[in-house]
């Protein structure tokens, strides 16, 4: 095994062991003395199957069989959720032939990223995160279930639900993709249209052409963001079906693939005598093993976040240091939009999942001690899923090649030895980057700095002719305390146009990108925030800082004596519309991004 993912594997384990122990101690309590169904009265009972058919209910009623909860995030606005309208009749139908059952348990608001950037609503994004993981557990609290099936697909969807479902971690579960829809312009087409847009050289309805060629139809985006970068986490953590994340809707595969989750779901059950529980699969080794999966395909830098909040979920206490030093270790093994021009399709057509699980246990970078859904060890998910002649899903052939590799290649031959991000320290705090899009010309600067309030402001700099020069964009007050930490995707099309007409540009946020980062360098989660004591609320338009992603080094030039006679920046007033006002309390809960920016770390005890 990799020496530094054994190393960085204990090292999670010994720190993690006093609330991981009471973690598993709190699940294992759950299922001896409030066992699925087994304490509801009979009052109780009617009530949660009055709405049955007559046949789930006898079915329930008797007590031998697994009745299935089912959480939804489903609504017709988001194109990647939109496909679930139909799986809980189907998950039903494929429950009842196998002698179970299937309730929907609740459903948890879903928001789409894509229709918030640079609008009011993206400051509720992170939160929803929050939201979702107590809308699933208030949709279980019913304790009706004996396993559960997860139906999310989008950036906050699939984290919150992990959250909330470790809750439920004494029951087993399973999530349910939708995949992704088919291609459209290529990536790299619709970021050139944006930054024409950005230079006045096009106008919005060429925009909104070449924006709706893009995304066009039911299904994920296309693009490597958060999205797609949760398919791929929730695989390589062992909760989702082999090869099942990036295949099309509409393809012959998607309703078998659903139908295999439940009857896996099913056998995992204690009813079926196979008992594999949540908190059995969400070890700390799983975690590195998503870590790995992460950063060897480039992945959403928001899972920096993520990841840590649904480690800690799980009694599992991660740090951005441990994805730094994984990073150093794991090589970029996938190039796909924005760090490089194919789509999640291509990537899934060159081989996907089942090559990349191929080569990271070919080059020893995983724990291969692993439980996962399918049972010990990561043999399956190295395989890709087939129909059969009666209609089903085998498993057969490891995905041992690559059909391009100018997407996808070998730990012999990767695209970089190192992954995608990048631990940022200094006096200016701890960031993140995702480096495997910034190219090696562009991950030093040192310049002047600009302030910035929020993304607006620069967007105007630009469009005033402002912003012809080398400089540090510092865009402050972003972070979740200040505002919920909204991305500032706006940004990127101005920046990267300065960057192509040849100025040195970077970008230091306590705010968040796009899952999608591209090629400016952006030192983004940075914390302390400026709301809570962070240096950013010290800094001055003019000031140089050195931003090198090479050696992890944001820093601002100015000295201690200089920083200390220097008041703090106060947060702007703005306004509470759009439902902004309701989040109040959780901006006033939320925990520091490196700790995952939750709203309830601190009352998780187990």
């Amino acid at each position: 095994m990799n020496p530094v993912v054994e190393e960085v594997t204990a090292r999670i384990i010994e720190r993690s062991k006093p609330h991981r122990d009471a973690y598993v101690r709190a699940m294992r309590d759950t299922m001896e003395n409030n066992p699925p169904k087994k304490r509801l009265s009979c009052g109780n009972l009617a009530h949660a199957y009055a709405a049955c058919g007559q046949g789930d209910k006898d079915t329930i009623r008797l007590m031998q069989s697994a009745n299935l909860g089912i959480i939804n995030s489903y609504n017709d606005m988001l194109s990647a959720h939109q496909p679930l309208q139909h799986y809980p009749d189907i998950i039903k139908q494929a429950a009842r032939e196998i002698g179970s059952t299937a309730q929907v348990a609740g459903g948890v608001p879903a928001m789409c990223d894509g229709v918030t950037q640079g609008q009011a609503g993206m400051e509720l994004s992170l939160f929803s995160r929050d939201v979702i993981a107590m809308a699933t557990a208030v949709g279980l609290t019913h304790n009706m279930f004996d396993g559960n099936l997860f139906l999310g697909v989008c950036d906050k969807i699939v984290p919150g639900m992990v959250e909330g479902a470790l809750a439920f971690g004494h029951l087993p579960a399973v999530f349910v993709p939708a995949g992704p829809m088919s291609s459209g312009i290529p990536n790299k087409e619709k970021a050139k249209v944006r930054q024409q847009f950005a230079a006045g050289e096009c106008d919005e309805d060429k925009l909104l052409e070449a924006e709706t060629a893009s995304y066009h139809s039911p299904g994920t985006c296309t693009f490597y963001g958060t999205a797609n970068s949760n398919q791929m986490l929730v695989e390589m953590l062992g909760i989702q079906l082999p090869g099942s994340s990036f295949v099309h809707p509409d393809s012959s595969l998607r309703e078998p693939l659903t139908k295999a989750a439940v009857m896996q779901l099913v056998k995992n059950t204690e009813s079926a005598g196979n008992y594999r529980p949540l908190w059995q699969v969400l070890t700390e080794k799983a975690f590195v093993n998503a870590i790995v999966g992460l950063l060897a395909t480039g992945g959403s830098t928001n899972h920096t976040m993520h990841l840590v909040a649904m480690a800690r979920a799980a009694g599992i206490t991660l740090t951005w240091e441990d994805m730094d030093r994984l990073s150093r270790a794991v090589p970029l093994l996938a190039r796909v939009y924005p760090n490089g021009e194919a789509d999640v399709n291509h990537f899934h057509a060159a081989g996907g999942m089942g090559y990349l699980v191929y080569e990271l246990r070919r080059g020893q970078l995983l724990n291969e001690d692993v439980v996962n859904i399918m049972g010990e060890g990561l043999q399956f998910y190295q395989k890709a899923p087939v129909l059969n002649d009666s209609g089903a899903v085998e498993w057969l052939d490891d995905v041992s090649s690559s059909s391009d590799t100018s997407i996808l290649r070998s730990v012999d031959e990767p695209f970089d030895t190192e992954g995608g991000l990048r631990l940022l320290e200094g006096n200016l705090g701890q960031g993140v980057i995702k480096i495997s899009a910034v190219a090696p010309e562009n991950r030093v600067v040192e310049a002047p700095c600009i302030v910035f309030e929020d993304q607006n402001e620069l967007i105007a700099a630009f469009k005033r002719g402002e912003l012809e020069r080398d400089f540090v964009a510092v865009v402050r007050f972003q972070g979740p305390c200040a505002n919920g930490m909204p991305e500032l995707h706006k940004m990127t099309p101005p920046l990267g146009l300065l960057q192509d007409r040849g100025f040195k540009v970077a970008l230091i946020t306590d705010g968040r990108m796009s899952g999608a980062s591209g090629k400016v360098p952006a030192g983004i989660h940075v914390s302390p925030e400026a709301l809570k004591g962070g240096l950013l609320a010290k800094v001055k338009t003019g000031d140089v800082v050195r931003f090198d992603a090479n050696e992890g080094v944001i820093e601002l030039k100015v000295s201690e004596a200089e920083l200390a006679s220097r008041p703090e920046a106060e947060l702007p007033v703005r306004a509470q519309n759009l439902g902004r006002n309701l989040f109040g309390g959780l901006r006033a809960l939320a925990d520091r991004s490196q700790n995952g920016a939750g709203v309830f770390n601190q009352y998780i005890d187990f």
